[in-house]
């Protein structure tokens, strides 16, 4: 076993979770999903895909309607991006090590902006990749960027700049200027920029497009950037494990090799179902970011009331990420929240150690009235501890 396999840390996430799977009792917000099934016509879809027997082998790319279908979709909210770019993956965290993989040689230097979902800190490390974080900083609840320490950051030795956003826990999310200021200097640097938008479209801002700003609307096909998509979040779609890569297109035969070596191919049944998810994008998205905005604005208001609760509005994304006083230990107080309280929150810590004494709510609730139960009981729970 490889050393640095044996050195990961085991999700503290899942750590938490551990502790309250199975209790009826426990008001359950700690992963990154909503309570919702999938819509009825994409997994009626999929069975029908199976029914014709569509049980074999399809490209390693993904199947050429399914590609045609991304590529459309992309076009319509981003510029034109064309099918020779897009690889279908076997979920967005498959996209992500793929391109990871395709990138990174050991030893090389990887630029990430923290706090960050864990997977994104991990995988470069299984790869053998030198992490150089540069930390968001919270201001009044809200973490912003320091894009000077950013752009110092990443110098020609940086092969490789992680960037999630809307961020995943915070909710932080890069104005187009950011972005733009970010291209300039990793063209000039020889950086790829690895793009995890998975949650552009729960973007809840002004926008003319109805997503948050995006290395798609301003990059060019060839700049070293690939942005790394997900059916998960904007199509209720999470145990689907179906995701896309956009890549530069004279690097799309090689990432096809790399599917090849790794999973061989997605499903068929769930690429058919993918490409009637896309078909009514329209009709199904709108409502998921309405939904989640809704629950946005029943939790944050009730949480900033809370005495000893620092949290700012997220703009995007599917969480609310605060800061309790008193509480510096994150993972102990999840742990605390799940027996005392009956309330399953995720620990800042599990995504950078300057998140500790954090807490990541998942606001993706089909009945908003358990956020208004689970703020209830954090309320009781503080009174009881002081």
């Amino acid at each position: 076993m490889r050393q640095v396999i044996r050195d990961l840390e085991e999700s503290k996430i899942r750590e938490v979770a551990n502790a309250g799977l199975g209790r009826s009792d426990v008001l359950a917000f700690w992963f990154g999903e909503g309570d919702e099934v999938t819509p009825d016509f994409i997994r009626q879809a999929a069975i029908d895909s199976l029914q014709r027997g569509e049980t074999f082998y399809s490209h390693n790319l993904g199947l050429p309607e399914l590609r045609a279908a991304i590529a459309t979709h992309l076009s319509r909210l981003h510029r034109a991006i064309g099918q020779d770019r897009i690889a279908v993956t076997s979920g967005g965290v498959n996209a992500l090590m793929l391109a990871m993989q395709a990138l990174l040689e050991a030893g090389d230097e990887v630029a990430i902006v923290t706090p960050v979902w864990p997977n994104l800190t991990a995988q470069p490390r299984i790869l053998g990749a030198r992490l150089k974080p540069v930390p968001l900083k919270p201001v009044q609840g809200a973490w912003t960027l320091d894009l000077e320490a950013l752009l110092t950051a990443v110098t020609p030795a940086t092969r490789v700049l992680i960037l999630n956003a809307p961020s995943n826990p915070t909710g932080w999310t890069l104005t187009r200027e950011e972005q733009q200021r970010i291209l300039e200097h990793c063209r000039k640097t020889g950086t790829w920029i690895l793009a995890d938008e998975v949650y552009s479209q729960l973007y809840y801002e002004a926008s003319t497009n109805g997503c948050a700003p995006s290395f798609l609307d301003i990059a060019a096909p060839d700049d070293r950037l690939v942005v790394v998509h997900s059916f998960s979040k904007s199509f209720l779609m999470t145990g689907w494990r179906l995701g896309w890569l956009v890549l530069p297109s004279t690097i799309t035969h090689d990432v096809g090799k790399l599917i090849e070596f790794n999973t061989s191919c997605a499903s068929v049944f769930t690429q058919r179902a993918a490409v009637a998810a896309l078909q009514r994008a329209d009709e199904i998205t709108p409502r998921v970011v309405a939904h989640l905005k809704t629950c946005r604005d029943t939790l944050v208001p009730l949480l900033q009331a809370v005495p000893g609760v620092e949290l700012a509005r997220p703009a995007a994304g599917m969480y609310a990420f605060f800061r309790l006083a008193g509480h510096d230990d994150s993972l102990a107080t999840a742990k605390r929240l799940v027996r005392e309280a009956g309330l399953g929150l995720a620990p800042g810590e599990a995504f950078a150690p300057e998140a500790q004494g954090w807490l990541r709510w998942c606001f993706a609730s089909k009945d908003p009235q358990r956020l208004v139960q689970g703020v209830e009981r954090l309320r009781n729970w503080l009174a009881a501890s002081a």
